[in-house]
């Protein structure tokens, strides 16, 4: 891989530019392990194994001022500017020095994902003083058959694998919204849970600015902390909110959500409005239903972007790059888009709700595809006849843990990072295994400007070759820890019943506040009640 030195931009000046106020996306393009071992604190994990699949939607505008960053060695962020620059992006710069040099300049880094959002979480309960109860003190709520209400604040998928006993998953921006359903009795006490500790927070201050009458509570450490103290986890529950909400709340609840938009500085914007930012060449901004699945799925405005609430919360850099743009909610009664709204306005975001939701008429501009080569396929019964009698060669670009866990036998673990080198002594035809066809489309490019454009997908993936009653091979410890760079081993298996990697997780989150400095803290605006 090779590109033309693009312009650089030095630590100190990076610095001054994320705290400038003006619109700034820094994309860390590593991949994901090794952006979770130490990243900047704005940075928004891009990884160059997906570039071109994910930039359009993390940075609509292309004449945003864009920094790429890496560890300072490894060369890809040059390489990623020169595809962003091909894709259209015209105000890219890197980091000289990657984050080696942000920390020679004194500057901190930061391990986990998703920072933002957890340090939020923390800085929320240090100036709300967040009501919690112990896992114990809840045990104790249980044994006695006293009047409360345990609302997990996760999505489904991850309230279904593990969840404290008799929790109902209840994602935290559909609270304020299905509560008075959930707990019509004012006098239920609300304990809010999640497997850590942001989300619990987040969760119970939301109920608590909405200004249920309930009593509320998050759960200190959530389902981490009730497992450290030795009471065992429900799996695979199926209690969620109910679909239907109280229609004779809404009122109230629409009157609440106004209020909070008041307290948090978020205003109403009608879709004139909206379509005339979305012309404007100097402002990035983002459309984002904050509905459930379901709902996204039956009525979307056309080209906006899902982003369950809560998770956009949790996790706004999966959804937004640029610092400092303009973010617009969408729901469709008038409740939950002005929730998140009231979070995203403490992140720092410049965020407004879209008057009347997904009735407003809007209407948006199509989104830009990248066009990827088109790849022949092959079946998995071709393939395995093709290995067995060695006329092909194949590569699975699939996470490198899935990897381990179950691969075709016989066929090599490979990325976009490193196909190009892996394929040099092999001759006659390739064949990529990916479950998502988009990467191997981009190793595939990759490998037709080396000289090698003989290659083939195999159709379906590795679940065709399951399917078609072939058996796989697992590796436990191929690829090595050190190739597997797109796996974050930093507490990773908390959620496995390792004891001392939970209580590393909670220490890290306890103690990110401590790495704040004086510019990074003021980039947070939150408001005690």
């Amino acid at each position: 891989m090779t590109a033309q030195p693009p312009t650089s931009v030095s630590t100190a000046e990076l610095k001054t530019m994320l705290h400038d106020g003006a619109e700034i996306a820094l994309f860390d393009v590593r991949e994901a392990g090794q952006f979770g071992e130490s990243h900047l604190l704005f940075a928004t994990p891009l990884p160059f194994s997906r570039l071109e699949l994910d930039v359009y939607q993390l940075l609509p505008r292309r004449n945003a001022r864009v920094v790429i960053c890496d560890d300072g060695t490894a060369g890809i962020a040059a390489v990623a500017a020169a595809k962003m620059h091909a894709l259209g992006y015209t105000n890219v710069c890197v980091l000289t020095g990657g984050t080696r040099a942000w920390a020679a300049a004194g500057y901190g880094l930061f391990r986990g994902v998703n920072v933002p959002s957890k340090t939020l979480g923390e800085l929320v309960e240090h100036a709300c003083h967040t009501p919690r109860i112990t896992a114990q003190e809840l045990a104790r709520m249980q044994a006695a058959g006293e009047n409360f209400i345990v609302v997990d604040g996760r999505p489904f998928a991850e309230y279904n694998k593990m969840n404290i006993p008799g929790g109902i998953c209840c994602p935290n921006a559909e609270l304020p919204y299905r509560i008075a359903t959930m707990a019509p009795d004012p006098t239920t006490k609300i304990v809010v849970n999640c497997a850590g500790r942001t989300r619990s927070i987040i969760g119970a201050q939301t109920l608590i600015n909405f200004g249920v009458p309930n009593p509320v509570v998050a759960l200190e450490n959530g389902t981490q902390g009730w497992y450290l103290a030795n009471f065992k986890l429900e799996k695979q529950a199926t209690r969620r909110y109910p679909d239907a909400v109280n229609a004779a709340a809404l009122p109230s609840s629409r009157e609440s959500a106004l209020k909070l938009m008041q307290k948090f500085g978020v205003r109403e914007v009608a879709a004139i409005e909206v379509s005339a930012w979305l012309q404007d060449p100097t402002r990035t901004t983002y459309l984002c239903d904050v509905r459930t699945p379901e709902e996204f799925a039956k009525d979307a405005i056309p080209g906006s972007v899902h982003a369950p609430g809560g998770q956009l919360i949790q996790a706004t850099d999966q959804w937004v790059a640029a610092r400092h743009a303009r973010v617009v909610l969408i729901d469709g009664d008038g409740v939950r888009a002005p929730v998140v709204a009231s979070w995203l306005a403490q992140l720092g975001y410049d965020v407004c709700v879209l008057a009347n939701g997904i009735h407003s008429g809007l209407r948006l501009p199509p989104v830009p595809v990248v066009a990827l080569p088109e790849l022949p396929t092959i079946s998995a019964a071709a393939l395995k006849q093709a290995l067995e009698s060695k006329r092909a060669t194949a590569f699975d670009l699939n996470y490198s843990m899935h990897y381990r866990r179950a691969h075709v036998p016989g066929s090599r673990w490979s990325s976009r990072m490193k196909i190009v080198v892996d394929v040099r002594k092999v001759t006659g035809p390739l064949v990529l295994i990916a479950d998502d066809i988009g990467v191997a489309q981009l190793a595939a490019a990759e490998l037709a400007a080396a000289g090698k454009p003989d290659v083939q997908l195999l159709d379906g993936g590795t679940a065709a070759w399951i399917k078609a009653g072939f058996p796989t091979e697992a590796s436990p410890e191929k690829p090595t820890d050190e190739e597997c760079i797109d796996h974050l081993f930093f507490v990773h298996d908390r959620h496995a019943g390792n004891r001392a990697a939970m209580l590393q997780y909670l220490a890290w989150e306890t103690g990110l506040l401590a790495q704040l400095d004086a510019q990074e803290r003021a980039e947070f605006h939150v408001k005690a009640p």
